[in-house]
């Protein structure tokens, strides 16, 4: 069990776990070479240290990070040049590469560099047959010296940034679900609020007047059931508008309800939108819907003109009317619909402008959802 365990934590350093075994091995291969008995004492307690400081290091933090790694530094220096084993190099790399301060990572990651460079230089120049001959190895160990702790440090961070990815995404989710559960309240108040209670104040009257004036009772009662029926129609079509309104749907609606009003509509360009999350069009068909319903309520226009644009950075529709209802920007924020029609808006980054020269023009404006674009090609 315990093996098992020591063999994930290897594998999680993402070099390969029969790397370090051979690495952890081939000191004592090493320092057996050595003809004298002292030296190889000297060198089975300097391995042995290594390794006992280098989880010291591992776990350590401050200044103790410092003084652990150069322990370190100092003992891989005088195994290669008493013993010619330049591996334990590749260790110190993967250490400092762990190191989260920057400017410890840095000072460690030079100081490690230049001694192992100058210890190298130095056994070439003795031209000792044991180093010599592995000196392609050295190579490779000294390319990882400079190459291993920015690979390992750029993985740590991207890791990192990943996970932080993550939670702003559970975030976006949570707040989305909220979002959609205040537009549900806030559905379900204005079109279920006035309805029911105008169905219990007429109940109340239909059943005061049964006795008195049956036939007022029954006109009551079928008030009553007209209400109740546009209440289930209404709230069927809330429920259908929660699976998702799409923006050339929405303008066939609104193009009825202009009709029916009797103002000419007048779409000025096609809705071509890119880049524009399904949440993001489902806000601005429940916005353009608003904008509509208030040239129809509050304009006293004969015409209505709709405009969709889209720069680089946002998509912009743009709501006109030729009304002459004298009504001032500031008139428009005492607006109960104005004011969810904000809040959406806001909720992605969006804003609302009014200009009332000539009538009343509102500028709805979402930024482009980039981000999302570069999920899906992902995927």
């Amino acid at each position: 069990m315990m093996f098992k365990n020591y063999w994930k934590l290897l594998k999680g350093t993402g070099v390969s776990p029969y790397i370090w075994t051979v690495l952890a091995i081939l000191p004592f291969y090493f320092i057996s070479q050595s003809p004298s008995t002292v030296s190889i004492i000297i060198g089975i307690i300097l391995t042995l240290l290594f390794f006992v400081f280098y989880r010291f290091a591992f776990t350590s933090k401050g200044w103790t990070v410092y003084l652990w790694t150069g322990f370190l530094i100092a003992i891989s220096a005088v195994s290669t040049t008493m013993f010619s084993y330049v591996y334990f190099a590749f260790f110190l790399a993967y250490l400092i590469g762990n190191i989260k301060a920057k400017a410890t990572f840095v000072i460690l990651y030079f100081v490690h560099l230049v001694s192992t460079a100058a210890v190298i230089n130095y056994k070439i120049i003795l031209q000792e047959a044991l180093f010599t001959k592995q000196l392609p190895f050295v190579l490779v160990i000294f390319i990882s010296v400079i190459l291993l702790p920015f690979s390992i440090r750029y993985r740590k961070e991207r890791g990192q940034l990943e996970e932080k990815l993550e939670d702003a995404n559970k975030r976006i989710a949570e707040l989305v679900k909220q979002e959609e559960r205040q537009r549900i309240a806030r559905d379900l108040h204005d079109t279920l609020g006035q309805k029911l209670s105008l169905i219990g104040l007429k109940s109340d009257l239909a059943r005061k007047l049964i006795y008195k004036d049956p036939e007022q009772a029954k006109s009551e009662l079928k008030d009553v059931q007209q209400t109740a029926r546009t209440a289930l129609n209404e709230v069927r079509k809330m429920v259908a508008n929660m699976r998702g309104i799409r923006l050339k749907d929405e303008l066939v609606r609104i193009k009825q309800l202009l009709t029916a009003a009797q103002i000419n509509f007048v779409c000025e360009q096609e809705v071509s939108l890119t880049h524009v999350s399904l949440l993001s069009e489902n806000i601005l068909s429940m916005c353009l819907k608003e904008a509509v319903t208030n040239v129809v309520k509050h304009s006293g226009a004969t015409t209505c003109y709709v405009s969709f644009e889209q720069t680089p950075r946002e998509a912009i529709i743009k709501v006109r009317d030729n009304g002459t209802t004298g009504m001032k920007s500031a008139d428009f924020n005492k607006g109960s619909g104005l004011i969810g029609m904000r809040e959406r808006l806001e909720f992605v980054n969006g804003s609302l402008e009014i200009e009332t020269k000539e009538g009343t023009m509102l500028v709805i404006k979402i930024p482009n959802s980039v981000k999302l674009g570069i999920e899906e090609e992902s995927k």
